[in-house]
């Protein structure tokens, strides 16, 4: 008993009872729970709220990380509960990359009251401010006293859920401190049930614009003139595809699409998208003849900053008049320091604002110099692959979205996994989604974010091996879940193969660092099929018995076994091709002109 004679279990599981409900009123529709003694309250509230789809991940680590994954895919908060101490420092990676990608979480971490604070008592750490910058907002709330007023507890349920999606959706964290004994002494049948809470307070964000007279502006700066919308990733709503194929209609203008823009696959590539949607600029902008040629007076920017170097060197290199950036509030997506302009707010309302306000189109011809360029890679990219049977990265990535069926998720690990969907993945008016975790860009995390995303639907995820092995605790997720893991296995870290390190002497051993795993082991240890791929026939059978068995959500990893130094040597040799098909192409008109002339 406490010093109001009140029942201090009861008062702790009535109070995260009424906190959770409120939860579920506010919109909660997931929870991560990790297990431990002092978030048992909560653990149990969570787990007895029928609204609330719970999931119990024994790692901390990997629990946030799967949390992360579902957020991603549901763009809605989900919560993590662990326990007091080390626990939430496990959370760590994940938030980061929660925050660098805008991506709304609820961190609730249990803890020891006031008075235990600082005194040596075991498995307590100071909490308090735990995650730094790294979050929206952070809450400090009191142990739980009888008496405790429920309108107040609803509405901080409400807050925090608001406060994880806007201005800037991110993670919010909230500390929990409970005092023992943790549950009531009295008979479990008569402990409080969880009920359906309507919701008190609604906290809806509003539509977010910048000043119309900026969008006016902006619009009378690009009408008339050539210039390129450059979209990189982000989580864009829905028509945004639509409302980008407008306004570049409107200004008559190409779209460099990064396949984490969601531009690449979807129906709206199958009329004015294959004009428009350029996905092989990586390639055609290797071109220096085509980069001196066409040389824009205005970039607007959509999304992330690109993720390719070649797309970002450019950039650098035509300094454009006028480089416009739109992006959500509190966001600077300006590494270069080269913006002329922000428009801060919702990505679809001011691209229909801007389609509205255009009044000329880019001089003729000057759209349809990238559609040829973007052509002339495409036959170049054919006739290479005609001319080998080379296992390959640019073989794999075509042969895995070729096969995927409509509707599929597709996350994507960092290093040369994104590189090499970005330069390969072409395009399709099947409708594919994708998911990467390029906020921080870490290999951490990788297969547990998947195995989150997968539990909306079918998921490939491509890794590499050092990604694999160092979240290889994730795959213990994959159980039951539909989730096909394809391991490009170049024998360590490829990536540092075309970056400086390569020289060093001590390169394998400090960069390269091969981890010489068993995937196949790595598989059995969890009860997952595996497939070994060291052809592209190899793959596409594989695939196809994989995809045959993820509806029954029987997870499968392929191992697809590449030769570094082949793959070094066939990346850089089509990197030569691209080049010189785009420079043929200008030289061809060059030549055209030469004779009009004469």
């Amino acid at each position: 008993m406490n010093e109001a004679g009140a029942d201090q279990g009861l008062t702790n599981l009535l109070w995260a009872q009424t906190f959770v409900d409120a939860l579920a009123a506010a919109g909660l529709r997931d929870a991560v729970i990790s297990p431990g003694s002092r978030s048992t309250p909560l653990a149990l509230a969570l787990l007895r709220q029928p609204a609330i789809r719970s999931t119990v991940v024994i790692d901390e680590r990997c629990a946030a990380f799967f949390a992360l994954g579902r957020a991603k895919d549901s763009g809605l908060p989900v919560a993590l509960l662990c326990t007091s101490g080390s626990a939430p420092a496990n959370w760590f990676p994940a938030v980061i990359e929660a925050a660098q990608s805008a991506t709304p979480l609820l961190l609730m971490s249990a803890d020891r009251p006031a008075e235990l604070q600082g005194w040596g008592a075991n498995q307590t750490v100071d909490q308090l401010g735990l995650f730094g910058t790294h979050v929206r907002a952070a809450h400090a709330l009191e142990a739980p006293q009888a008496g405790f007023a429920p309108g107040w507890l609803r509405r901080f349920a409400a807050r925090i859920v608001a406060e994880s999606l806007a201005p800037l959706a991110g993670p919010v964290h909230v500390n929990l401190p409970f005092r023992e004994p943790l549950l009531p002494a009295a008979d479990p049948a008569q402990w409080p049930q969880a009920t359906t809470v309507d919701s008190v307070v609604l906290a809806a964000a509003g539509l977010s614009l910048p000043d119309p007279a900026a969008i006016a502006a902006t619009a009378a700066e690009l009408s008339g003139r050539p210039g390129i919308i450059v979209c990189g990733g982000g989580r864009f709503p829905a028509g945004f595809a639509e409302a980008i194929l407008a306004l570049a209609a409107a200004l008559d203008c190409p779209v460099f699409a990064e396949p984490l823009s969601g531009l690449r696959f979807g129906a709206h590539f199958a009329g004015e998208g294959r004009r428009r949607i350029c996905v092989r600029h990586e390639s055609f902008l290797r071109s220096r003849d085509f980069v001196d040629t066409q040389r824009p007076d205005w970039v607007l920017r959509f999304g992330d900053f690109p993720v390719t170097k070649q797309v970002q060197q450019w950039l650098a290199a035509v300094v454009p008049a006028m480089q416009i950036v739109v992006a959500p509030p509190g966001r600077w997506s300006d590494p270069q320091h080269a913006a002329t302009r922000f428009l801060h707010g919702d990505a679809l309302a001011i691209t229909r604002r801007l389609a509205s306000a255009v009044t000329a189109t880019a001089p003729p011809g000057w759209c349809e110099a990238f559609a040829r360029a973007e052509a002339a890679v495409e036959r170049a990219l054919e006739q290479a692959g005609s001319e080998s049977d080379a296992f390959w990265e640019g073989v794999i990535v075509p042969a895995l979205l070729a096969r995927l069926p409509a509707g599929f998720r597709f996350f994507c690990g960092a290093s040369m996994a994104i590189r090499d969907l970005d330069t390969f993945s072409g395009s399709s008016d099947k409708l594919l989604a994708f998911f990467t975790n390029r906020g921080a860009s870490g290999i951490d995390g990788n297969l547990s974010t998947a195995a989150g995303i997968s539990g909306a639907g079918a998921t490939l995820a491509l890794v590499g091996d050092l990604t694999c092995a160092h979240d290889s605790g994730g795959l213990a997720l994959a159980r039951g879940r539909p989730l096909l893991v394809v391991v490009v296995n170049n024998g360590g870290g490829g990536i540092f193969e075309y970056l400086a390190p390569a020289a060093l002497p001590e390169f394998a051993r400090g960069w390269l660092t091969p981890v010489d795993a068993d995937f196949a082991h790595l598989a059995a240890t969890w009860g997952i099929t595996y497939r070994r791929a060291a052809t592209l026939t190899d793959l596409q059978a594989a695939l196809d018995t994989a995809l045959a068995t993820l509806a029954r959500n029987e997870p499968c990893l392929i191992e697809a076994v590449v030769d570094r130094p082949l793959s070094l040597s066939r990346h850089r040799d089509w990197w030569r091709r691209a080049a010189a098909a785009v420079d043929a192409l200008a030289g061809a008109r060059t030549a055209q002109g030469d004779r009009a002339e004469r």
